[in-house]
């Protein structure tokens, strides 16, 4: 629960800026609505209604957070008249503008048809008996009592004197979360009718699109659109998102649960190929998480340090046994001397004070991994065609999986670094000195004495200002470098790139080099791929072939008790690609009539009764609706089969 709402307000700092400047501009249009000039420019102005255009992108089970946090910003801010609005709930006009007085008024609405056509200038001949007026005339009139009467409540947050003056006629802003989903016509019919009152009420739209503000355009005509007075509010992208919450969630040594790289790689690849939802990937995390800690007994020992030592001293027999057969252990057994092997083995108070020093050691680790990542990230992230990756999260999943400095990526990347221009070397050092010098790690601090290397760097010259040369020219540029005597500029540099190759050797190694390590890395990917990538084809074979799991019925053969869909596809499994639907038939009523206690030889020859071929017809159609069967123009009497193999 609190890496979720860490999550979630890192999701909110994200979308800070672009909902400050969304707030603003509602301040805006409600300030202008009640200070109005007399030039032609603000009477045009003053005939539109304020639209905010908000570009969330494709990731939509993200919206809800953005919409809530957005409408919670406006509450405590500028005006409890907020009404939001999805296109699920709006498929008339009648129900866009029931919902919109309902969330504006705080009361049931009841749709007065009569006052609803005739606001759109329609009329009908058979109306319902009058309830309550739904129009935005009623909106009017209650805007008006309920201004004067209760002053609004002020905001949490204290606003200047000029904020406040429009404070007692707060403005009424009506929210579409999700606009591509809506009606053109019923969102039409809205706007040309609220364009009406545009006097009486100080409206604001805001529109939430997920694909372009072109959407815009596509939905509404110029005679609508024009009506409206549209501001572009863009929020980063899903992507950035992501990077952001690696970054908080997995690059940092203050959360001590970890992913493996194939987890890693499972839940990055269903943001990416999915749904782009960070939400969805927040899920999985905690998923992992809770999977880890109900199927790795020595979790407990995933914590802080000084809490992690404390229950390593606390630990059973049982504990210890579990510390002893964990394969990292085990390898670090093989290590030691023999005496110590034994003691390791054989007592059980010597394996705790071993495992707190190794828990320490394993804190330590963390403590250097993720600065000396950044750092060569920082290095590599401005070479050509990226060969340890352009996001880190590349990089970070090649350091978890191998010894990067053992890949030909790792190797080209240190040649293209020894031929780095002054100004770009200069830049990455500094940056790199940045990340170690606030580093908690006083073995890396001493990394950050290099910072005098910048100074030299800078008072030598280079030939070379820039990357703008093809991968072949540096090749050549190197080769013809062995022949000549290097610049003290050269020299420097490749001190500096030998200190960064040392920095990445020492502090780099892949989690499974570390005792313990499985108290903290959650590895299991095949359940995080089962839980999270659904396959509704698997699930439905499963149900159809194994009935059992489901119905407690053990029994693998076709069940005379199984449901009659489960009978006949069972049956159609025993066929070829076209099958005989009589054939079928008469498999179907031996099974069925079997279930009831009777002699199935009773029907052959005979014809089947009405109501076991009702429900063989059923049971045919429900396995065609699933597309495990199409009927056929090649024989009238059989169907063709659709799928092949099992689960």
């Amino acid at each position: 629960s609190g890496l979720n709402h860490y999550a979630i307000s890192l999701q909110e700092d994200l979308n800070k800026k672009m909902l400050d400047g969304l707030l603003e501009f509602v301040k805006k249009s409600a300030a202008s609505f009640w200070c109005r000039d007399d030039d032609w420019m603000s009477r045009m102005r003053a005939s539109e209604i304020p639209t905010a255009a908000l570009v969330l992108g494709v990731n939509m089970p993200d919206h809800t957070i953005t919409f809530e946090s957005m409408t919670e910003l406006l509450h405590d801010s500028l005006t409890p008249f907020v009404a939001s609005v999805q296109a699920k709930e709006c498929t008339a006009m009648k129900q866009l503008m029931q919902k919109v007085l309902q969330r504006l008024m705080g009361t049931n609405v009841m749709v007065d048809e009569d006052e609803a056509e005739a606001d759109l200038g329609f009329h009908t001949r058979d109306c319902p008996q009058k309830r309550v007026n739904c129009s935005l005339s009623a909106l009017c009139d209650w805007y008006q009592s309920a201004t004067k009467k209760s002053p609004v409540k002020s905001p949490r947050k204290r606003l200047s004197s000029s904020q406040s003056e429009f404070l007692q006629s707060p403005p009424v802003v009506v929210i579409f979360r999700d606009l591509e989903a809506f009606s053109p016509q019923v969102l039409q019919d809205f706007i040309l009718v609220c364009s009406q009152y545009v006097h009486q009420l100080p409206l604001v739209f805001i529109f939430g699109i997920a694909t372009s503000p072109s959407t815009i355009q596509r939905m509404l005509p110029h005679s609508v659109s024009s009506l409206l007075c549209i501001e572009l509010f863009q929020s980063l992208s899903c992507t950035q998102h992501l990077a952001t919450i690696i970054d908080k969630l997995f690059l940092t040594s203050k959360f001590h649960f970890k992913f493996s790289a194939k987890v890693l790689q499972v839940l990055v690849g269903i943001f990416l190929y999915h749904d782009f939802s960070v939400c969805n990937f927040i899920k999985g995390l905690q998923l992992s998480l809770l999977e880890h800690f109900h199927s790795q007994p020595l979790s407990v020992l995933c914590c802080h340090k000084q809490e992690a030592l404390v229950h390593a001293q606390q630990l059973n027999d049982r504990d210890v046994e579990r510390i002893q057969q964990l394969p990292s252990f085990m390898r670090y057994v093989e290590e030691q001397v023999p005496e110590e092997q034994v003691q390791l083995l054989t007592s059980s108070e010597h394996v705790k004070g071993v495992c707190q020093k190794l828990l320490k050691s394993l804190h330590k680790y963390h403590k250097n991994f993720y600065p000396a990542l950044r750092c060569l990230h920082v290095l590599t992230s401005i070479l050509p065609k990226y060969p340890l990756g352009k996001q880190i999260r590349e990089l970070y999943v090649l350091c978890l999986e191998k010894k990067v400095w053992e890949t030909q990526e790792y190797d080209s990347a240190m040649q293209l670094i020894r031929m780095l221009a002054k100004d770009e070397l200069v830049t990455c050092l500094q940056k790199c000195v940045e990340i170690l010098t606030f580093c908690k790690s006083k073995k890396l601090k001493k990394y950050t004495l290099y910072a005098s290397t910048i100074k030299c760097i800078n008072h030598l010259h280079h030939p070379y200002s820039s990357f703008n040369y093809s991968f072949q020219t540096l090749l050549e540029m190197k080769e013809c470098r062995r022949t000549r005597r290097k610049t003290p500029y050269e020299i420097l540099r490749n001190a500096v790139v030998d200190y960064i190759d040392n920095l990445v050797k020492t502090h780099l190694y892949p989690p499974e080099s570390q005792p313990l390590y499985e108290v903290w890395y959650y590895s299991s990917s095949g359940t995080v791929r089962r839980h999270l990538n659904a396959t509704p084809r698997t699930s439905i074979q499963t149900a159809l072939s194994h009935p059992y799991c489901y119905l407690q019925n053990d029994s693998g053969i076709i069940s005379s008790a199984a449901p009659d869909i489960c009978i006949i596809y069972k049956l159609h499994l025993e066929c070829g690609r076209l099958i005989n639907l009589y054939d079928w038939l008469e498999a179907y009523a031996t099974v069925a009539t079997a279930a009831e206690g009777k002699d199935p030889s009773a029907i052959e020859g005979g014809k089947v009764d009405e109501l076991k071929h009702a429900r063989f017809i059923r049971a045919v159609s429900e396995l065609e609706f699933l597309g495990f069967v199409k009927s056929t123009k090649q024989k009238t009497d059989h169907v063709a089969r659709l799928t092949w193999g099992g689960c």
